[in-house]
């Protein structure tokens, strides 16, 4: 086994499956949970868009080969950013939420990617998804070509995807979502703690944030 193959291996041994298979939409879970165990430090810091003061607060759960999450980020989340993020009415977390064993390695990749690199390195890769995360045979050379564009050396990239620590550390944030929260499937949004319908549209959005932003 190749070294860069160490951190997809592993994925796959707890549990996380072949990205032809991980196109799982959340199924309904709790409507509700607790904001304030939501919003708990986890084993790595929060991704975040927006204000700290924000009075809404978006957590998205995501898989990086989630077709549906893609089809957010590509198509609701711009306009979303616009009209609600940049004006300092919500703060957007994003979480990892790896369904198999590439989602985990690509996660692994953006959180290597080093601060303030993350989110716009989970954009590319959505933006571009078809393009690497379901080529036929080995997967880590299409995902070094976005790691190129954001400085990785091969060297930096298999370091990366043989981090085992760091491969804990979102396992657990997987597990916890699951745990605490009911994440069933990806992409699962909560606003405030109430869980939003799947898949959510702009409407939607404009609907659970109306009540808040008129208080």
């Amino acid at each position: 086994m190749t070294a860069g193959m160490a951190a997809l291996s592993a994925a796959s041994a707890m549990g996380l499956v072949a990205p032809a298979l991980a196109q799982r939409r959340a199924k309904s879970g709790p409507t509700e949970v607790s904001v304030e165990e939501l919003m708990k430090p986890g084993p790595l810091p929060d991704l975040v868009l927006g204000k700290a003061d924000a009075p809404i607060t978006v957590v998205e759960y995501a898989s990086m080969t989630c077709g549906h999450c893609a089809n957010f980020h590509n198509k609701v989340f711009p306009a979303l950013k616009e009209k609600y993020v940049e004006t300092g009415k919500v703060r957007f977390i994003v979480r990892e939420f790896p369904l198999d064993n590439l989602a985990a390695a690509a996660s692994m990749m953006a959180r290597c990617a080093g601060d303030g690199k993350a989110l716009p390195m989970i954009g590319v890769l959505f933006q571009k998804q078809e393009e690497w995360a379901f080529v036929r045979g080995d997967p880590r050379p299409e995902l070094f070509k976005f790691a190129k564009q954001a400085g990785f050396t091969q060297e930096s990239f298999e370091k990366c995807l043989t981090d085992q620590a760091l491969l804990d550390k979102i396992v657990a944030i997987r597990a916890t979502a699951a745990e605490k929260f009911g994440v069933n499937g990806t992409p699962t949004f909560f606003v405030n703690g109430k869980r939003l319908p799947d898949p959510p549209s702009l409407d939607q959005f404009d609907k659970a944030f109306a009540s808040v932003l008129k208080s």
